[in-house]
């Protein structure tokens, strides 16, 4: 069955048993106790999804939780400077690699942690990275975690196709922004959750309006937002609205992430708490 998958549901006439999806499922790491894995994805670059998924990571942290995250953008690996973590830092033990830890406990996982040169580009072909995020789920010795969040690449190709396939993924979050197309490109990720059977658990709008630092005033500099209309659509809720905040990018430049005000979270802190 898994060699002539096609990976809709929708469309197959192969009737799978629960042994059959679990039969494609990687094995954790014999290190690992991940309790509940989240998906933070988008159908476009630019939307600030590595930032959503960095002040999640905070918020949950914050509440009490043991929180990592797995940085499966590999082309393009800003969770480690979010957090001032640098190449070198990731040893290993008998059960295998062991993630780098920030300042409050979050354990981190990225490929920036582990090349020679931070600045260099990962020039891989999407099958190879998909096979090193496959290894960061098997090799990696994450300890107890309560949250492993996943800040996967935009779009709908090969790494987030592996990790619904691979990873026992619960649940999804998709940012978006409030440009034109939002509808088309939030669907498209909509569409590929479905398919593969995998929760959406709500919409995060980045860059909703920015707030005047002289009147205070709310201006909708990347348009009216939408992103109502589109979750009652879709049957699923707004988790966040967030402001342009050029303030919150220069402190993740300087690793100050875990210093982040992340407030806006706290319905989205909320639902994930009750999963």
């Amino acid at each position: 069955m898994a060699n002539e998958c096609t990976h809709d549901c929708s469309t197959c006439s192969h009737k799978c048993d629960e042994a059959d999806k679990a039969s494609l499922l990687a094995k954790p790491n014999p290190g690992s106790r991940i309790k509940k894995i989240i998906g933070v994805v988008s159908g476009k670059g630019g939307v600030g999804k590595s930032s959503v998924t960095t002040m999640l990571a905070v918020a949950m942290r914050r509440r009490g939780f043991s929180v990592g995250i797995l940085d499966a953008d590999a082309t393009g690996p800003s969770i480690p400077k979010a957090f001032g973590l640098h190449t070198g830092t990731i040893v290993g033990d008998e059960n295998g690699m062991v993630p780098a830890e920030t300042a409050s406990g979050i354990r981190v996982m990225s490929v920036n942690l582990l090349v020679d040169e931070e600045e260099k580009p990962v020039v891989w072909r999407g099958p190879v990275i998909a096979g090193v995020v496959t290894q960061f789920y098997t090799d990696v010795s994450w300890g107890d975690v309560d949250y492993l969040f996943i800040d996967m690449p935009p779009g709908t190709g090969d790494v987030p196709l592996t990790v619904f396939q691979s990873l026992p993924v619960d649940g999804i979050v998709i940012v978006t922004s409030p440009q034109e197309l939002v509808s088309m490109i939030v669907q498209k990720a909509l569409t590929m959750a479905e398919m593969m059977q995998i929760p959406v658990l709500g919409l995060v709008e980045n860059f909703s309006y920015f707030v005047c630092p002289d009147c205070g005033k709310e201006h909708h500099i990347f348009g009216e937002s939408r992103i109502a209309e589109v979750a009652a659509k879709n049957g699923t809720e707004v988790l966040a609205r967030l402001p342009f905040d050029p303030a919150l990018a220069a402190e993740c430049d300087k690793g100050n992430a875990e210093a982040l005000d992340t407030a806006p979270f706290t319905f989205a802190c909320d639902k994930l708490s009750i999963l």
